[in-house]
């Protein structure tokens, strides 16, 4: 099993970002995927969930509205908008695959807000 974010950078405040996860080593289109952020200094923090179809998606309240997840399950591929960019967003960002836990994770990309 291999997870690759890609799509982190150096954003404005208010900015947008699109973040990707590539998947390989099972069959993507059986699991549930989750993104989870790292701040600094800070724990985990779940900030989506998707389902297998990807007919249904999840937030915690303090990113609804301004996140998007989604999955290309022809491409493998888990997707992450993220929009009206804050500083409080600046995280480590890591996908991670569900089965009755988060069994597999990617290293991560690293998005930073800053003027």
């Amino acid at each position: 099993v291999q997870l690759v974010e890609s799509g982190g950078g150096l954003v404005q405040p208010g900015g947008s970002l699109r973040l990707s996860c590539a998947a390989s080593g099972f069959t993507f289109s059986n699991y549930w995927m989750y993104w989870v952020r790292q701040a600094p200094g800070k724990g985990l923090e779940w900030v989506s969930a998707i389902n297998s179809g990807g007919s249904n998606t999840f937030y915690p309240d303090s990113v609804k509205g301004r996140f998007t997840i989604s999955r290309d399950n022809s491409k493998n591929t888990l997707y992450l908008e993220i929009n009206d960019l804050k500083a409080e967003d600046m995280a480590q960002y890591y996908c991670a695959r569900w089965d009755y836990a988060m069994d597999y994770w990617g290293k991560g990309t690293l998005v930073t807000v800053s003027s």
